[in-house]
């Protein structure tokens, strides 16, 4: 099932790096205002998951390159606390982990209430969304907001691989949403 919308082959260097040297992303630089992507990624039971099965909901969609790192570590429990705190939303975690690693991160970080998805096999979400680190083979640290129509209305590529996205913004526009 491929639903990558994006051609693998487009490639954009310099707008990641790792530690100031520059990182070729793979696929399209979305746009606020763009229809979101359609993709599928694994849950932990190894179940594809679409972004359309969240239709007509306010999504969050948190990209990290491996959960097993301090940053990513500290942005996806953020993101599961506020998960908490709006059921009316979707917050969606997407790295290249295998099922495997992510059941046993989230088991062991007590992370229950985002929804963690691999784009590991299957590779449709990075290529879709412009984040598939050419180098590295994982995704680049990111935040899509997508409103309840399907509409990207929020959209962070952090620039640098070790740096933290800017949650405030983020969740100042998920409130802002879920409230219209």
């Amino acid at each position: 099932m491929a639903t990558a919308t994006a051609s693998p082959r487009q490639e954009r260097q310099g707008a990641h790096t790792l530690k100031g040297n520059p990182l070729t992303l793979i696929g399209p630089q979305l746009n606020v205002g763009d229809k979101a992507p359609e993709f599928a990624a694994l849950n932990q039971d190894f179940k594809p998951v679409k972004l359309s099965e969240s239709a007509g909901r306010v999504r969050l969609i948190s990209v990290v390159p491996s959960l097993d790192t301090g940053i990513c570590d500290a942005q996806t429990k953020r993101f599961n606390e506020e998960a908490a705190k709006s059921p009316t939303v979707v917050i969606l975690t997407v790295s290249m982990d295998s099922p495997f690693t992510q059941k046993r991160w989230c088991g062991a970080a007590g992370v229950d209430k985002v929804q963690v998805l691999s784009d590991h096999r299957d590779r449709f979400f990075g290529p879709a969304y412009g984040v598939l680190i050419k180098e590295l083979g994982v995704l680049a640290r990111s935040i899509f907001i997508v409103d309840k129509a399907g509409a990207i209305r929020y959209i962070e590529y952090v620039p640098e691989f070790a740096s933290h996205p800017n949650y405030d913004a983020a969740l100042a526009e998920l409130r802002k949403l879920a409230n219209e």
